[in-house]
């Protein structure tokens, strides 16, 4: 114990003079993600809330064929502009969000009290307009069935038998629930920082000694081995911990300058979502240590080692590709899983769902078997003479 303590106190203190090392773990790892994430969502709420909020303008041809359509389309909040020749290439071009046309024949089918048509052109592959599209849309709506109520009034009908079915919708989504659905890319954040926390030091600590031929006098020494990598192993978690910690403390100051409110969501990263996120998260701190020093001890300079890192961190992204491509409902064999159970239970924390205790055991006592396999096979590996050979 005392060998690994030696190990872990001289490669703590000699990589905190590492300004390479000390920048990725403890300020570019642990913040850059906060703050990236508040920029892109303070973006997206705010451009969404104001393009809701101001009149909407919009090309419409053939205004002069239905000129009570359009005064109630103003009424709503339309603006409508001069119509273009070629609607279609000003959609596609991202000229205009949506255009309605209007045909000539419509006030005569409006007068046979006909179906009238009126054209939306639009682009559903442009991802900045369906929030103009949905508007226009429920403008022509409102309108077709104010007017469809009109006529039979008009013809001694109640309106009501156009409706024999009322829909009373019951949203059982809670504000913060609906949070958690909007963020639920943050468990990656978590997951990333741990990585990028230890990684420059899981490199430095053996590739890079490797590479500076000072990992053979390191082994010389009549200690086992396993100690020396228990000492390693322990300064990259330190410093992986503390970037995640500060990550943590980071969102929940960033989660301030987020107007989720203005959605009518709420966020909740206060000391409770503080300390589950860090106990749940633990395992995956140990576990992704020994990857990162199990691959690092294949290469033979810290360049090739960067390399291969770079391909084992799309790992830690699988989880939260697949559940966002592939929306599943959660199942208690999930916490099972390293990483998916870090991502399914973080995201049921960011909807304001407890973690119960058997989810919260579930999920840190395989992650710790699979990081203890991954120490075994690691500290095999540190078994052999080759590890200290850099040519």
């Amino acid at each position: 114990m005392k060998t690994t303590l030696t190990v872990f106190l001289k490669e703590v203190k000699e990589n905190l003079r590492d300004k390479r090392t000390v920048t990725s773990a403890l300020l570019y790892g642990p913040l850059i993600g906060p703050i990236i994430f508040v920029l892109i969502m303070n973006s997206v709420i705010t451009r969404e809330l104001d393009k809701a909020d101001q009149p909407i303008k919009v090309p419409v041809i053939g205004a002069q064929y239905a000129p009570n359509l359009v005064d109630a389309l103003k009424q709503q909040g339309l603006l409508p502009q001069p119509g273009i020749a070629n609607p279609e290439a000003a959609v596609r071009e991202q000229d205009a969000d949506v255009v309605v046309r209007i045909p000539k024949d419509f006030g005569q089918s409006w007068r046979k009290g006909e179906v009238s048509q009126v054209e939306l052109i639009y682009d559903s592959s442009q991802r900045d307009t369906g929030s103009s599209i949905d508007r226009v849309r429920r403008m022509l709506e409102s309108y077709s069935r104010h007017q469809g109520a009109m006529r039979l009034v008009a013809r001694g009908l109640s309106p009501s038998m156009m409706a024999p079915v009322a829909v009373d919708d019951r949203d059982q989504s809670t504000p913060q629930s609906r949070a958690g659905q909007m963020f639920a890319i943050m468990p990656y954040f978590f997951v990333l920082t741990v990585f990028m926390g230890g990684m420059y030091l899981a490199i430095d600590l053996t590739a890079g000694e490797r590479e500076r031929q000072s990992l053979e006098p390191l082994f010389a020494n009549p200690v086992p081995r396993w100690k020396i990598l228990l000492g390693k192993l322990a300064a990259i978690c330190v410093f992986s911990l503390t970037s995640l910690l500060i990550n943590v403390i980071a969102f929940a100051v960033c989660g301030h300058f987020i107007p989720a409110e203005r959605l009518g969501m709420t966020l909740h990263f206060g000391p409770s979502f503080a300390w589950q996120v860090l106990l749940i998260m633990s395992p995956l701190v140990i576990l992704l240590a020994s990857l990162q020093t199990l691959v690092a001890a294949f290469a033979k300079s810290y360049r090739e080692a960067q390399t291969y890192l770079s391909i084992l961190m799309m790992v830690p992204a699988l989880p939260s590709i697949l559940l966002s491509v592939m929306p599943i409902k959660v199942a208690p064999w999930m916490y099972a899983v390293p990483l998916l159970g870090q991502q399914v239970g973080i995201t049921q924390l960011l909807r304001g769902e407890p973690l119960a205790g058997a989810q919260i055991a579930t999920c840190m006592v395989s992650g710790l078997i699979v990081a203890l396999l991954a120490t075994l096979l690691t500290a095999w590996i540190y078994r052999s003479e080759r590890l200290a050979i850099s040519a």
